[in-house]
């Protein structure tokens, strides 16, 4: 059965291209995003890699061509250039690392930050997927989950709602954190580095500003991506015998800027 929307994806896809080469963008536009529906849907009963790998090359086109238009139609840009050119990708908006808003910023806060932001390594990667050797399985999924909604936000509406936070496990050198760079490149975005010990503080309270700390500097750097390393020395079960109040804390404060990630209509206070 699922050969099907195979199929159906194809036949829309070769009407969005002759749509699109008569110049008749709005209607190849809707083209494109049924073509895209039923090859999404396609690639999730695939088990050929070699038919897979061919899809998501041709759904990752088509949705670059989609973009392209819909920039255009929105009257984001000066017309979409022919079909057979590469498609040219939008970089995201970011907001200003410094703005005026922190002109009246707390002194403690100040302080706060300058020390988190010599702990974070923060950077623009270019990691590449071909870089990292192996690990089809986690690739994939990333690619689906995070380059997709980023690149294709309107395909992700309503109750469809892309995934915002991953964990990556397994003994070191395994390429967890290449592969989170890997992500930050393909995505565009800002990548942060932080080990687990440097949002532990002796100060009573002080870890879970930290955290929060971090979390806020991600989303004026939208968009973003955090890598906390050795996160399970952080995490462990709530509720152990020998959880201290400072752990429960800085568990609490996690759990709630994830929160916030996740749901970011919910009425969870910044």
């Amino acid at each position: 059965m699922y050969s099907n929307f195979k199929e159906q994806g194809i036949e829309y896809a070769k009407q969005a291209v002759q749509e699109d080469n008569a110049g008749n963008y709005a209607k190849a536009f809707t083209l494109y995003m049924n073509a895209l529906e039923y090859f999404k849907t396609h690639l999730k009963y695939e088990k050929n890699p070699k038919i897979k790998e061919t899809i998501t090359q041709r759904f990752t086109d088509y949705l670059r061509r989609a973009e392209e238009i819909r920039a255009v139609l929105d009257g984001g840009g000066p017309g979409p250039a022919s079909n057979g050119d590469a498609a040219v990708a939008t970089k995201p908006k970011t907001k200003p690392k410094n703005g005026g808003e922190g002109d009246g910023e707390d002194p403690e806060q100040s302080k706060l930050r300058a020390g988190l932001n010599s702990a974070i390594v923060r950077e623009k990667p270019n990691v590449k997927w071909n870089d990292v050797a192996g690990l089809e399985s986690a690739k994939q999924s990333l690619q689906e989950a995070v380059i997709l909604p980023v690149k294709f936000p309107q395909f992700f509406t309503g109750k469809r709602r892309p995934w915002r936070a991953f964990l990556l496990y397994g003994p070191p050198g395994t390429g967890k954190s290449y592969l989170a760079k890997a992500v930050a490149t393909e995505a565009d975005s800002t990548f942060f580095s932080v080990s687990s010990s440097d949002l532990v503080s002796k100060w009573m309270g002080e870890s879970e500003k930290l955290v929060s700390n971090l979390f806020e500097m991600a989303r004026e750097s939208a968009p973003s991506i955090i890598f906390v390393d050795e996160i399970d020395s952080l995490c462990g079960t709530r509720g152990e015998g020998n959880e201290s109040e400072a752990s429960r804390r800085i568990k609490t404060e996690l759990l709630v800027q994830m929160q916030i990630c996740l749901f970011p209509e919910s009425s969870i206070p910044g």
